[in-house]
């Protein structure tokens, strides 16, 4: 049976991506603000995906991912072992951040 494909922002999955993008700009002791200005965005941006608010297409991923100087896959390879261990674990559930 093929793995159910969802577009929610509140999967475990995408919470452990959100995570490590917040955790790496402040690693890098950057404010929101500061990053938007490197990616040539509002403020606003970094503030609504770091809060499950906006889903982040490919191409901004790597562009965050290469300001925060992050291996994207690494960042990969995280949301993946989450969706492994989820899947072991029949996680169905949703939670908001």
């Amino acid at each position: 049976m093929a793995a159910r494909v969802t577009r929610s922002l509140f999967t475990p999955a995408y919470g452990r991506l959100r995570e490590s993008l917040i955790a790496a700009r402040r690693a890098r002791g950057l404010t929101q603000a500061e990053l938007a200005r490197v990616l040539d965005r509002p403020q606003s941006f970094v503030s609504k995906y770091e809060r499950g608010e906006r889903r982040l297409d490919l191409i901004e991923l790597m562009e965050i991912a290469q300001v925060l100087r992050l291996d994207p896959g690494e960042l990969v390879a995280e949301v993946a072992e989450t969706l492994r261990l989820g899947h072991a674990a029949g996680e169905t559930s949703r939670t908001a951040p």
